[in-house]
């Protein structure tokens, strides 16, 4: 009897796919895109382009990244950034779009992320040692706690999220006017 391939993506548990679980278990949705350009020349373009009046203190560009930012006057706490990395690909430039939190946002949640790891790891330890002893090792009652700050701390960035889709929605559009100056400024497209 030949093996039959299954395709993972398709199979389902109360009706949740894994592609549902995987976009459900993402923090920082991604995207990418490819230009016929020369990085170099894309760099160049979009630095010109950030300095329209339009994009102006909306987008920084340094090296082969841009920041796309929300206005100042409308962000929040969870408010975004797209960060756009630019690399070179057979066919010219490939962008590597990231949505994510501003970064010391970013950075108090990564570092909260470490400080419970390391609690529940140290806990877990110790609740060892206790055991090992011969006490009742009631340190591990922190792990579970520093598990439910963690799961706290994911679902408040999922939440983040879904009410901060309209600004994504508006750095893409953004990034979209962006690369619009790009495509209409490319070698052989040039109005003399």
């Amino acid at each position: 009897m030949p093996w039959k391939k299954i395709d993972c993506d398709k199979l389902t548990y109360g009706g949740v796919t894994r592609a549902d679980m995987t976009r459900l278990l993402k923090m920082q949705p991604t995207f990418t895109l490819d230009l016929s350009q020369k990085p170099v020349d894309v760099i160049a373009e979009v630095r010109e382009a950030i300095n329209t009046p339009q994009l102006q203190g909306l987008a920084e560009s340094a090296g082969n990244c841009i920041d796309l930012k929300v206005d100042r006057s409308e962000r929040r706490f969870w408010s975004p950034h797209l960060s756009v990395q630019i690399s070179e690909s057979d066919s010219g430039s490939h962008l590597y779009c990231r949505f994510s939190p501003r970064p010391e946002i970013w950075t108090m949640f990564m570092a909260i992320y470490a400080v419970m790891s390391t609690c529940i790891f140290g806990s877990l330890i110790w609740a060892y040692v206790q055991w090992f002893m011969g006490d009742r090792p009631w340190a591990l009652i922190i792990a579970p706690i520093g598990v439910l700050i963690i799961a706290a701390l994911h679902i408040a960035s999922l939440v983040g999220q879904s009410l901060s889709a309209d600004q994504m929605q508006n750095l893409r559009q953004r990034l979209d006017l962006t690369l619009e100056h790009v495509r209409k400024n490319a070698p052989g497209t040039k109005q003399k």
